[in-house]
């Protein structure tokens, strides 16, 4: 098996307010706003916008203790980690355990849009924080 993600899902920005950051996507990049979603499972609360057929996901934290609020902390706001879309995460993530690449999460978990994630850890990837998503069928 080989991994070979079907396309680049979203570029995951960490932001400390939507609220804030949206202005500039929308009025001044004259992206698509598709929608904003809590996803409790990573204490982020994400904005959606459209790019042709990637979307960029700015993520605001919930709460200090999440991934983000520590991301921001340490590097400000900025671009936090690619998304890569892919079927069958659960084999992926076993062949890439398989490879030597240190996974986050050795299980997907559940994401924004009812997704399967999971995140590899950049100590294996060139320190790019990549994420596996499988949409959720339809």
């Amino acid at each position: 098996m080989t991994v070979s993600p079907s396309k680049v899902g979203h570029i995951g920005i960490a932001v400390r307010s939507l609220e804030a950051s949206l202005p500039f996507y929308t009025d001044i990049l004259g992206l698509k706003w598709e929608g904003t979603e809590d996803v409790p499972s990573e204490q982020v609360r994400v904005a959606f916008l459209k790019v042709g057929e990637t979307r960029i996901e700015l993520l605001e934290p919930m709460s200090a203790e999440s991934a983000i609020a520590s991301f921001i902390a340490k590097r400000g706001e900025g671009i936090h980690h690619i998304a890569l879309d892919v079927e069958g995460i659960e084999e992926k993530l076993s062949y890439l355990g398989e490879q030597q690449i240190q996974l986050i999460h050795e299980q997907p978990k559940q994401g924004a849009h009812g997704a399967k994630v999971a995140f590899l850890h950049p100590k294996s990837t060139g320190s790019v924080l990549y994420e596996l998503c499988e949409s959720k069928p339809e």
